[in-house]
Order: structure tokens, then sequence, then C-alpha cells
């Protein structure tokens, strides 16, 4: 993570004496940056950006710098101060100026265990964000008939997360898997039925990768219903496969989950796991959740089986590891999101859902009656660990 510190510096003060200051209290914060002082030509160029504001009378010298850095950047602006020489009341007046310009900001002053944590935050999301611009996703194949709410906002997308999307036709894709030779995965399996379903399945797998390659793609969602009836088989190992890889390989079309997958991986580094709810206890808080792949660097153990609705191909069932876990989804124009923090109580493999099935408990059991009353669509994503405060911090811009 890359953090870069700012100055803002009245001139009526002693350099020498704030100059200690400034040693003192960034040395106490214990952690790694880059000194630019009053040099903001590459501010907002890469990574975390922080305005040290040391002294008060930095008003006006704020006000004369705005235009040129909200030309170089668009993320919110971060006023670190000591509190020292009235720098915490020209903070105030600095954040209050910006607030009244319709800018975001946020005053970084506490203790320093606050401003710590506070940062390591922030540099995180603001890797993020980096991350993200300028990447492509596809929408191969249309979202499925039944996701009559999963449809995006391209320039919602575009404007707030930098990524762009791609359409690209299933015709293309099941041209690449009939042009692809089958060859035996490195995966096995002693159910008979399973073992002749993987080389069709790993011939899915080889297709999408060129499809990735063409169009220069992080990602993509696929219309994966289609794939039974076009080749008899399933995406499922595909998913598996290509998650675990780095990219980010959603379900069904669905545009909305494949953003929320995207904005996890640039979190932590994982997919997330793409299910549906099975059942609701509104009472509890306890979820079951379902679906019929799951990335392999998600799971201790998997194992395979047939595709649930379908009973052909291969599904995955992964067994992850129980513990803190939470659940994510934003809307296709990023104006709504939920976040609910649980744990993962245990994996269940019941014969008649979804293969890989995870019960979840709710850290706040009030937070089910979302899902019964206002849900962002039907599959939500799953992932590792409590995530909530990089995740709100992700989606203020």
């Amino acid at each position: 993570m890359r953090i870069a510190i700012y100055t803002l510096t009245s001139e009526l003060h002693d350099e020498g004496a704030v100059g200690a200051v400034t040693r003192e209290f960034l040395g106490g914060l214990g952690v790694e940056y880059v000194f630019r002082g009053n040099d903001y030509t590459d501010y907002g160029s890469r990574g975390l950006s922080l305005i040290y504001v040391r002294t008060g009378g930095t008003e006006g010298i704020f006000k004369r710098l705005l235009p040129t850095l909200m030309a170089q950047t668009r993320q919110p602006f971060y006023l670190l101060t000591s509190g020292k020489s009235n720098s915490l009341a020209a903070s105030l007046e600095i954040l209050s100026f910006l607030r009244q310009q319709g800018i975001q900001g946020e005053i970084l002053h506490g203790s320093q265990a606050y401003i710590t944590g506070r940062i390591g935050v922030l540099a995180r999301v603001a890797e993020a964000r980096q991350q993200l611009a300028g990447k492509r996703l596809g929408i191969i194949g249309q979202p499925s008939d039944w996701l009559i709410s999963s449809a995006a906002d391209r320039d919602a997308v575009r404007q707030r997360l930098g990524i762009e999307l791609v359409e690209i036709p299933m015709s293309e894709l099941l041209t690449a898997i009939a042009a692809t030779a089958e060859e035996m995965p490195q995966e096995h399996t002693d159910d008979q039925r399973i073992a002749q379903a993987l080389p069709g399945a790993n011939r899915i797998y080889e297709a999408l990768k060129g499809v990735i390659r063409k169009y220069e793609l992080s990602g993509f969602t696929l219309r994966c219903f289609d794939l039974l009836t076009a080749v008899h088989n399933t995406g499922c190992l595909a998913l598996a496969k290509l998650n675990s890889e780095g990219y980010v390989a959603g379900c069904e079309g669905d545009v909305p989950a494949m953003l929320s997958m995207m904005i996890v991986r640039a979190l932590t580094g994982v997919s997330g796991f793409q299910a549906n709810p099975a059942t609701i206890d509104p009472e509890t808080g306890q979820l079951l959740f379902a679906h019929c792949t799951i990335p392999f660097d998600m799971v201790q153990r998997y194992e395979f089986d047939t595709h649930f609705e379908s009973g052909i191909g291969v599904g995955i069932r992964g067994y992850m590891q129980e513990g803190a876990v939470t659940l994510f989804k934003v809307s296709g124009d990023l104006s709504r999101h939920f976040i609910g923090e649980g744990t993962l109580v245990r994996n269940q493999a019941e014969p008649d859902l979804c293969r890989t099935q995870q019960v979840i408990q709710l850290a706040d059991p009030s937070q089910a009656t979302y899902f019964l009353t206002d849900p962002i669509g039907n599959h939500h994503i799953i992932a590792p660990g409590h995530l909530q405060p990089l995740l709100e911090e992700m989606l203020k811009a």
C-alpha cells in the first residue's frame, strides 16, 4: 500500500518548530509513507493521498490549490491533523468549505491508534479503487430470463468504479467451445458420470480462457444455463477454476453480482461465493445459501456432483472454513448496497439443493428482514472475514 503525505503550512509559523512536531506526530503513527511536503504535482496519482494540515491559517492556501487537485483525482480529501498550532480549526474550516461544494472529505484526528487504523482502511480502499480503474468485465450472453431485476447502469459503473462492461454474444462462446479439443483435466473422480462429463466441462473452461484473452477481460458473468442445452454440460467447473486463477467469473449473467464480486476481489484478493438464499429464518437471522459452483481457492476441500437443476454435467460441492463471513451485494446502478456480517456455522450436503450449501448466522438477526422486504436480487456474495468497514468506505464516493 502506498501512502503519500502532503502538507499545508502557514508562512507565519517557524519551520523548525513545525518540522519537529511533524516528525514526532508522523513517526508515532507507525505507517510507511512518502513525504511530499508542499509539492502536489503527483497528488492522487497512486495510492492514498493525505493532506497533513500542520498549522492554522492554511484555509486560503487550500482553496487556491483545490481546482488543481480536483483535476488530478476523484478521491475524497483526507485531512490529517495533530491539533497543534490551530491545525484542527483550519481543518474544520476546510472540510466545511468542501462540503459546501458537494465534495467529500474527512478529518483524521484522534488517538494514534484511531488514526493509524483509519489510514489502514483508507489505504486498502484507495488501492482497490485503482485496481478497478480501467478494468473490463464481460457479459457473455444476456442475464438469464429469470433475473428480471439484475440489469446494470453502464454509465454509473464507469463513473463510480472505472469499469467498462463489454457485451459478448453467447454464440461466440459456443463457437469457441466447438473449436476447442476435449482433453481430460487434472481434476478426477471415481464417479463415472462425472468422469465422462469432465472433459466437456474443461473444454468450456479453455474456451472461456480464449474469450478472456480476446477481449482483455478481468472477469465476466456467463449466461450459463444455455450451456445445458447447447453442449449438454455446465460452466460450474470453469467458473470455479477461473475465480481461483484471479478472474471474476459469475453465474447466470447476473451483472450486479459480478460487480459485487469484483469489488470484493479488489479489496481482499478473493472473488467471493455467488449464491442465493434457499431458506431464511427472520426470527433468528439464520440463512441457508446454495449454488452449484464456488471458487476453488475459497474452500478447504471440494467434491464433484452433477448440476442440481438439470442433473447433468459437473457441479461443485465446496466446503469453506467455518467462521467470520460477510454477505454483500450492490445494485446495478450502484445506488444501493447490502452488507451483513455473520458466521458460517456449517457446510452441508443435502441432495435437494444446489451443491455448495452454507448455513450462515447473521450477527444482527434483524438484517434477515432485508431479504424478505427489500432485497437486491436473489444472488448475494459471501466472502470470508468481516469486511463491513472496507465495503462501506469503498462505496462512499
